[in-house]
Parts: C-alpha cells; structure tokens; sequence
C-alpha cells in the first residue's frame, strides 16, 4: 500500500512574537514563550556573568534569569516597563525545562509568512538572523545557544 503524498501549504502562516528589549527588538515562535510575567528582583549570586541576572521565582521553580543583551555583548537594563519572559527550553536537558529572559514590555503577536523580508545587518554574537517586518526590524535568536551559554557557565 502506498503512502499519501503530504503537500504543503504554502499561503499558510506562523505566529510569532515581537519581544522588546532594551536594546532590539527578538522575533520568537510563539510557542517558545510559556508565560510573561512581572519582573521581580532576581535572587543574585557572587561572581556570577554580568548577563546572568539571578534567579526568579516562577511556579514551584526557580529559574534562571538571562539579560540577552548582556549575553550578546550588549548591557542589561531593566527599565520601567521590566517583564520576565519564561521561555520554553529547547537543549534537550531533562533537568532544564524552562528559563527566563528580561524583556522589555509587552510581546506583540504577529503573523510570519515565507515572504519574510530579511534583514542585511551585522549580527550579534547568538542572533541567527534578522528580519524586517514592516517598520520594525526583528532579531532571530539563538535559543540553544543562550541554554548552552548558561550550560557552559555552570548555572544549569
């Protein structure tokens, strides 16, 4: 018996989100971001990378709290309009389900579709790409690579 042949539909589009940072704009699937919730102070710890900003509490866990302008040789702020960004883990360690990035407002839902405009730009050590949408240019992260960052730090 032969398998039915799978197309694909290419006017189909995906959802991703618009997070702001403090310094650029992350496009994100929509999907890595399990929850946004208030900033709160992060419970610090001595000699720790500038980019590492504590843990926060979120649930019955504790999570790490990343600055990912920091970790892309950036500066972290946290600004009036702070939110914790928990995102979904992507590593593939059982023991890391989540992490938490500082934002910088609200995620805006948007919708992506192939026709996606990329962006010419010198990229920022983990920054896959960037891309234009509309009037605002968007960075593509490189999730794993901030998980492993934090691997290599010895913070997970």
């Amino acid at each position: 018996m032969s398998q039915p042949a799978i197309t694909q539909d290419t006017s189909a589009s995906l959802t991703g989100l618009l997070v702001p940072l403090a310094d650029r704009t992350l496009l994100l699937p929509n999907v890595a971001v399990a929850e946004l919730i208030p900033y709160r102070a992060p419970q610090s710890a001595q000699g720790t990378p500038s980019w590492f900003l504590g843990q926060v509490p979120w649930r019955d866990l504790t999570l790490p709290l990343l600055s990912f302008e920091a970790a892309s040789n950036g500066q972290p702020e946290t600004g009036a309009r702070a939110r914790v960004a928990v995102l979904n883990a992507l590593g593939g360690r059982d023991h890391v389900k989540f992490i938490a990035l500082l934002v910088q407002g609200i995620p805006r839902s948007v919708k992506l579709d192939p026709s996606l405009a990329r962006s010419d730009v010198t990229l920022a050590p983990l920054e896959l790409d960037a891309v234009n949408l509309g009037d605002v240019q968007a960075r593509i992260p490189d999730l794993v690579a901030l998980e492993q960052k934090l691997a290599d730090a010895g913070l997970i």
